[in-house]
């Protein structure tokens, strides 16, 4: 066991032994839709993370060369397809010829919306990675356009590691909650907590190892939301819950369900 594992598995013993109220429950997101049984970002696993009863989905959003927003995590399809071609160098055409490694495609976020349904929450992450200062403005503009006419704004939620992308975001469409992310041990200063003093977004989102109870109740205190990441082992995902989180983004949003209203111990299916 791993001296970070094992701290936060005392912090957790701690935070569930000194409830004195039931458990109501955080939002369950999908993380990249159900992407422990499907592909992740794809339309199947979107599809899949509502069937198996998600709050919503976490997805990732980059514009490619024609400017059409298009639901993938990576800067390149070097993982996911084995090649080298970046994301912002294709066309919308040449990215639907693309079939991924997998076997799924890869989905505009119009796409994206659509499958999720009218119900369905939708947290939409701009990938920053290898963007310059003034190249963020037509992902922004591009993702708020979308929303706007699709009429998804009221369920959709907008976040991104990058500070700037937040507040891009945050004058761009104030009408759209935003969340900074940010995680343990960044290796990039840009993937820290501290923007969130001055940003003020409606939700934080910090890995999940960063979690305790004092700082959940910090972070409520000033009046953030908070939903972490990405959460799939069941001792975590009980402490998290009783920590108060206001929701996790887990890979099997259906199972980490079963496990928050079941208990640690109920890890089946």
């Amino acid at each position: 066991m791993s001296p970070r594992w094992y701290a936060f598995c005392c912090v957790a013993a701690f935070a569930v032994s000194s409830l004195d109220c039931p458990l109501t429950g955080p939002l369950i997101w999908g993380h990249r839709g159900a992407s422990a049984l499907e592909p992740e970002n794809s339309l199947a696993a979107f599809s899949r993370a509502a069937r198996d009863g998600a709050d919503g989905v976490e997805l990732d959003v980059l514009c490619c060369a024609t400017g059409d927003v298009v639901v993938f995590h990576d800067d390149d399809l070097s993982r996911l397809a084995g090649r080298p071609e970046r994301i912002a160098d294709l066309s919308l055409a040449d990215l639907r010829a693309v079939t991924l490694s997998s076997g799924a495609r890869i989905p505009t976020l119009e796409e994206a919306l659509e499958t999720c349904g009218p119900s369905l929450k939708v947290n939409v992450e701009l990938k920053t990675t290898g963007y310059g200062g003034g190249r963020l403005g037509p992902l922004v503009d591009g993702v708020a356009a979308i929303l706007r006419r699709t009429a998804s704004e009221a369920r959709v939620l907008v976040s991104s590691f990058h500070p700037r992308a937040v507040w891009m975001w945050m004058r761009r469409a104030p009408q759209v909650p935003a969340a900074l992310l940010f995680e343990a041990r960044a290796a990039r200063p840009l993937r820290e907590a501290w923007a969130h003093h001055w940003l003020r977004p409606h939700a934080l989102h910090p890995e999940w190892s960063l979690c305790t109870p004092a700082r959940v109740r910090g972070w409520h205190d000033l009046g953030y939301v908070i939903n972490t990441w990405t959460v799939d082992e069941p001792h975590a995902l009980h402490a998290l819950a009783a920590m108060g989180v206001d929701g996790i983004i887990t890979n099997d949003p259906g199972r980490a369900r079963r496990i928050v209203e079941g208990g640690p111990g109920d890890a089946g299916g």
